[in-house]
């Protein structure tokens, strides 16, 4: 009986984190996502609905203007990013959420599909686009990876914006902080909200890029998985470009990012199986959240296991598509 449950949970789930890809898969040269989770239809106002919105078009509109241009993929990933940094709607950059000790702790990545290069950054307080710091990390310097002091004394000396800790303080977040502080525990299903763009562009090379403000009321200098490679953030030419959102522990454990690439790669499997496989996997085993991914053809996906996900996507030519809900 156990089995027979659990057989039926995993269809109902498969056929949940299908609903949430297209019918027939669109081909774009950007796909940006704002966070999965907490969004259902009338959770939000209106008028704050229509504000997602706009903002996920003027980032997707941002970074297609990059490759109309015949700029290169990693600089429309982190235009595409640092306008969602930009606004107070996403846990990143401006509306990064609180830690246990009311300090903002931010994680970043991006990856390089035409190299395998990447450049990533965790714990950065006063850095005010901290993509801008994985990205610095990516070309300037021969690590892979900074965390806390040395991440913003790298960012400082490659001369980024530096910012008082309270420009990244909105009222919203503080007040989550305060309930998650008294009912001691971590908010994990609100907002899991990371930001992420992957990218191809007129090369044929791929990127992708992930930025967060982490999870209300972590402790002890908890990273999560944006930006551990191949975990939150991956990216390679002629396989694909992954951007992950959600629980970060999950994520981490089961490698998403690659392993969606390494199906690919190694099991021919397309990117939309590979990616609704993995998605669906996740959840049977407790972890929730979504990706945003492009293969070295264009081809979308955007499977995510939660009631929605803030996601979008656009082509060379046309107007942006972008969705916040789940079908079911």
């Amino acid at each position: 009986m156990t089995q027979v449950i659990r057989y039926i949970s995993l269809l109902i789930c498969s056929l949940f984190v299908m609903s949430c890809t297209t019918k027939d898969t669109p081909k774009a040269v950007l796909v940006i996502h704002g966070g999965a989770g907490w969004i259902s239809r009338g959770s939000v106002t209106d008028s704050m609905e229509q504000a997602y919105i706009n903002t996920l078009k003027e980032s997707l509109l941002k970074g297609r203007a990059i490759l109309q241009k015949g700029g290169p993929s990693l600089d429309a990933v982190q235009i595409a990013i640092e306008h969602l940094e930009d606004s107070p709607l996403f846990n990143a950059g401006k509306g990064s959420v609180f830690t246990y000790h009311e300090t903002n702790e931010m994680d970043s990545a991006i990856m390089d599909g035409a190299t395998l290069n990447a450049g990533a950054a965790t714990g950065v307080a006063t850095i005010k686009n901290p993509i801008q710091v994985a990205r610095a990390v990516l070309d300037h310097s021969v690590h892979v990876f900074l965390s806390g002091a040395g991440a913003e004394e790298f960012a400082i000396e490659q001369g980024l914006k530096q910012v008082d800790s309270s420009y990244f303080f909105t009222q919203n977040n503080y007040d989550k902080l305060l309930k998650a502080k008294a009912s001691m525990e971590v908010v994990k299903q609100d907002k899991l909200g990371t930001v992420g763009a992957v990218a191809l562009d007129n090369n044929g090379n791929l990127a992708a890029g992930t930025s967060t403000g982490g999870m209300t009321n972590k402790r002890y200098g908890r990273i999560g998985d944006v930006p551990v490679i191949g975990a939150g953030t991956y990216a390679e030419n002629g396989v694909c470009g992954i951007s992950a959102t959600g629980h970060g522990e999950y994520f981490i454990r089961h490698v998403v990012a690659h392993d969606i690439a390494a199906r690919i790669k190694y099991a021919n499997q397309s990117i939309q199986q590979a990616s609704n496989e993995v998605i669906l996997a996740l959840k049977a085993k407790g972890g929730l959240g979504g990706v945003i991914g492009l293969d070295a053809n264009g081809n979308v996906v955007m499977p995510f296991n939660t009631k929605g996900m803030f996601r979008g996507y656009i082509s060379l030519e046309g107007d942006p598509v972008v969705a916040l809900y789940g079908t079911n």
